[in-house]
Order: C-alpha cells, then structure tokens, then sequence
C-alpha cells in the first residue's frame, strides 16, 4: 500500500524494520480516497525534528479541502494528511536541544531541566512534516511543545491548531482588547470553544453562535456571555440588541462564504472581521466597510513568526497553568475511520468540540 519515500528508518534501532498503520492519500476526491494502510515505514527524524509516537490526532476542516485538491496549497502525492498530534517523543534528530515547555520556570534548575530533551515526554503539535493520520509522526521541533499532565492525549490533539488560531485571530489580527465585544461565529466547534475561552479569560466580552441547543449549552460552559442559534430566524437581530445596537467589535467568523455578508452589517464602527474559515465565495457590499470604516482579515496559522508562536505559547501556558484553558473533546474516530471523520465533519448539523482520530 506504501507508495511514498519516507526513508527506513536505519538511524533509529528501536525503528529498525518497524511498519506502521497510517492514512495515506494517493489521489484527490471524496472521503473514500483516504485508505488505510498498514505496511508504511516509521519515518526518521532528520535535523531539528522529532519523532513522535502518536495516541490521537486532530481531524480539521482545512484537511477536508486539501484532500479533495481545491485547497490553494496541495501536498505532493500519496501524503499523510494531519497536523494536531499528541503523543510520546520516541527520538529526536541532531540538533534538537529542547521543546517548547508548557508551564513556567522559577529557578534555575528548573530553567535547566526545561532545555535538556529526552524520549518519553508528551508532547503535542501545531504541525508534522510527515502527517499525523499514522502511529507515528515526524515534526519539526518548533511545533512540538510539552503537553501538561493536566491533559490527557485526547485533549492535546484539541489543543495545537484551535487554540493557536484562536489566538492569532484575537491577538495578532484582530489586535482585540478587554472591554470589546467579540462575536465567535460558530463557537461550537475546536477553534470556536477555544476563542471563546480565550476572550473570556482575556476581558472581552464574548457573544457565541451555535447550531443546536447542546452547542449553544457548550459555548455558554466555556466562556460565552450570551449564545444564540445561527438557525433561528432573526438570531442576527438579537446578536444586534445584545450590543444595544453598537455592534460587535471583533468577529471570528468560521464560515464565512455564508455569513460575511451579515456579519459586516453586525461591525461598530471601525469594527474587524476576522475569517477563520470558508467553504466559497461570497458576494459583499463593499460599502459595508466605508461606512464604519470596518475591515475584513484573513488567518492562516501557518504564516505565524517565530515570535509569533512563543507569544502564542506563552499565553496558552498561562491559561494551562491558571486552569482556564481546557480544551474540549467531541466526536472520537479510530483511525479506520478517517473517511467518516471526513464526511461527519463537513455535514454533521451542529459541531461539538474538537473532532479526534485516535490510535
């Protein structure tokens, strides 16, 4: 079933001659081409990079559009799709001196043990080099950080693309401060829950939309003042008089080829829509945004700085430490079911936290 070139694994004797299971994908389409096999080799970790013994992963909506190959970048073929693992660190490439530690250090020897690097930590990912739909997983050592004892493997599949998008899109982009009002449409889901969280924790006030009553009863548990059902006729209305007819300050839109639109109708002045994500186009009135002289801006996770990511971190840390930060675990997927992750994620009629794939 293996068709790719991920080298065997001679460096490493605990890996010498071992096979995995993992997904692979050799063409575009439907769910249906995501097949798994179960004769891939372990792969290596080169300089700067780290192996990782997978317990679960992550399933993203953006892994839905990259498969069916009308994602604007495409991985070369057969590939592993995944991002968010969370595991064991098996071994480690030259180079590596340590991981990103997720709690804060106080004296010095506990600055010292936080750069000495040993197999067995758990760790999770904002990002693999070589897919994380597998039992194992190659990834860069800037995306590999400490996973709290805190969280278990589930919660830490859910914890690198939400809460890292979640707080680019507030902080980075959005630049939202305390005493604002954010709008998460669509607040149900991974990236949803975990701005609701980190907009509460940071001053905002924190309006969330849902699909179902469960999902409304979901964002409202996880940091959301008020939550109302994008189902309802008029909920934009209520959106509106919860503001006494300001608007919302900041909007971290999830779906924006449908609510775009609406949403910069929903901006104060001077207010900013945030696009997490999008499934199409959509059709505005550019004179939307003269009016209150609002702008639309849009986040990818994956042009994120150095400096960008250790702030990231840094506030997530706190927020692990401090105990309000916890990610949300919904639908679970063996790793057989893959396909059904994909089609479920797309179609399901409400999210409910973090959709994951485990091992």
């Amino acid at each position: 079933c293996f068709t790719g070139n991920v080298k065997c694994p001679v460096q490493l004797q605990m890996a010498a001659s071992k096979v995995m299971r993992a997904i692979r994908v050799s063409e575009f389409g439907p769910p249906s081409v995501l097949k798994l096999c179960s004769d891939v080799p372990v792969p290596t970790p080169g300089q700067k990079q780290v192996l990782i013994r997978v317990h679960a992963c992550g399933v993203n909506p953006v892994e839905t559009y990259i498969r069916t190959g009308s994602y604007v970048r495409k991985p070369n073929l057969p590939y592993t799709p995944g991002s968010d693992v969370a595991g064991v660190v098996e071994a480690v490439g030259d180079g590596v001196r340590f991981l990103q530690v997720i709690r804060c250090y106080t004296d010095a020897a506990a600055l010292t043990g936080a750069l000495s690097f040993q197999a067995g930590d758990r760790v999770f990912t904002t990002a693999t080099e070589t897919g994380g739909y597998a039992e194992y997983t190659v990834a860069p050592e800037g995306s590999v950080h400490k996973l709290p004892d805190s969280l278990d493997y589930k919660q830490g599949a859910a914890l690198g693309i939400p809460f890292f998008t979640a707080y680019r899109a507030l902080f980075h982009k959005a630049h939202a401060k305390a005493g604002e009002t954010v709008l998460i449409h669509g607040a149900s889901g991974g990236v949803g829950v975990a701005a609701c969280q980190l907009a509460r924790a940071f001053g905002l006030k924190v309006l969330g939309t849902a699909g179902t009553p469960e999902g409304m009863k979901l964002v409202l548990n996880n940091g959301a003042h008020m939550a109302f059902n994008h189902r309802e006729k008029g909920y934009l209305d209520k959106i509106q008089a919860a503001t006494d007819g300001q608007g919302v300050n900041v909007i971290v839109e999830m779906l924006s080829n449908v609510n775009l639109d609406s949403d910069l109708k929903l901006l104060s002045f001077g207010g900013r829509v945030i696009v997490v994500g999008s499934r199409g186009p959509i059709e505005i009135n550019p004179r939307d945004t003269m009016v209150k002289e609002s702008s639309i801006i849009g986040v990818a996770l994956f042009f994120s700085t150095k400096e960008e990511t250790a702030e990231a971190a840094a506030a997530l840390t706190a927020g692990m430490e401090a105990g309000w930060l916890k990610p949300v675990v919904g639908p679970e997927y063996t790793l057989d079911k893959a396909a059904q992750a994909h089609e479920d994620i797309i179609n399901s009629p409400g999210a409910s936290g973090k959709m994951v794939l485990t091992m």
